[in-house]
């Protein structure tokens, strides 16, 4: 239980946040939490956790064994304090906290705004969840929250935005608790097999092996989500299936969750192929990034066409994610949103070196 005194201007700053801040904090509020192995959990190695909210809400943090102080604008000190709230029910619950998990708590305040009395107990529960047998997964951005409700809700849902906003890996905790409720029979994975950039030249082994690069990602989601043991049964079994793309032509996909990942480097006639794969009580999710796409020069992306061409179609969903919502390291969020700044002007030099020609 965590509780927390009144705001407190008049109280003397510790000595960190007389270090760290050139002027008095407007407001510090104090907050003494009952768990100590939850706040450790909350405070993360070196602080890492406290650090990363100090950065983004513009507060200084100070934790002293339960005790926690925070010090800054009213603003500041009061979103502080939820996200700290929000993190601690987790942490209390049992919940390993990753800087996402914090980032993510960080952005449900700052959507949350101030417009009406916080209730850690029913923050908690704002955005949907995952529930597997490992762990739970829950939404940590609003983008993720309407992706999980896609997913619940249509029976194709396309995942569209950069890297590092969860598509493939909530795409995969869906798959997953689908298969371990029994709901499907079968989860699919495929990917097209077009290098980024460079030339692998022929791959050795089996059809497994040889795909096995391209679908990397996807594999390291489901040992994440899954135990390895039933992992490796499933394959094995065929009830976990890892398929390049082409191998999708002529099969009828039924009871079965199927997830084509790197979608933006399909061709059209790829994507059509596959969409027209879905069977009775079937589920398709594509993910990609159209700002992203690996094929020939001069050629359309099968996953650009496919959202033009299906916008408005009943029973699909759509999810777009952008640069605010990358929850990788909080670097990868501004590399983001630069490219995208410099995208135009990339155009724009493109077509005047075409003209020229």
């Amino acid at each position: 239980m965590a509780k927390s005194a009144p705001d407190s201007p008049s109280l003397v700053p510790s000595r960190k946040i007389d270090r760290d801040m050139q002027v008095p904090p407007e407001t510090q509020v104090v907050i003494d939490f009952d768990e100590n192995r939850a706040v450790s959990a909350l405070v993360g190695p070196y602080g890492q956790n406290l650090a990363l909210i100090e950065r983004r809400l513009g507060v200084v943090v100070d934790s002293r064994g339960n005790h926690i102080t925070i010090a800054g604008s009213r603003d500041g000190c009061d979103a502080a304090r939820r996200v700290l709230e929000t993190l601690y029910g987790q942490a209390n619950q049992g919940h390993d906290l990753s800087q996402g998990d914090v980032e993510g708590a960080i952005r449900a305040v700052i959507a949350q705004g101030s417009l009406f009395e916080y209730d850690a107990k029913t923050a908690k529960s704002q955005f949907e969840t995952i529930n597997l047998r490992k762990r739970p997964v829950r939404a940590r951005t609003a983008a993720q929250d309407s992706y999980i409700r896609a997913l619940k809700r249509h029976e194709l849902v396309f995942g569209v935005g950069p890297a590092g906003t969860g598509k493939t890996w909530l795409a995969v905790a869906y798959a997953a608790q689908l298969f371990e409720r029994k709901e499907v029979d079968r989860i699919i994975l495929t990917r097209p097999a077009v290098e980024a950039g460079e030339r692998l030249g022929f791959l050795p082994g089996d059809l497994r092996e040889k795909v096995d690069p391209y679908l990397r990602p996807i594999y390291d989601a489901l040992y994440d989500l899954m135990d390895a043991r039933i992992v490796e049964r499933a394959l094995q079994g065929g009830e976990i299936e890892i398929a390049p793309l082409a191998f999708m032509r002529g099969r009828t996909l039924t009871n079965a969750v199927i997830i084509l990942d790197e979608a933006q480097n399909t061709t059209s006639m790829q994507m059509k192929m596959f969409l027209t794969r879905l069977g009775e009580n079937s589920r398709m999710i594509v993910t990609g990034d159209p700002t992203q796409i690996d094929l020939p020069a001069g050629q359309t992306s099968g996953l650009s066409e496919a959202l033009r061409l299906l916008q408005g179609v009943e029973g699909i969903g759509v999810a777009a994610f952008g640069a605010e919502d990358v929850i990788r390291h909080e670097l990868v969020s501004r590399i983001v949103a630069a490219y995208d700044r410099a995208a135009p002007a990339r155009t724009t030099r493109g077509k005047e070196a075409r003209d020229k020609e």
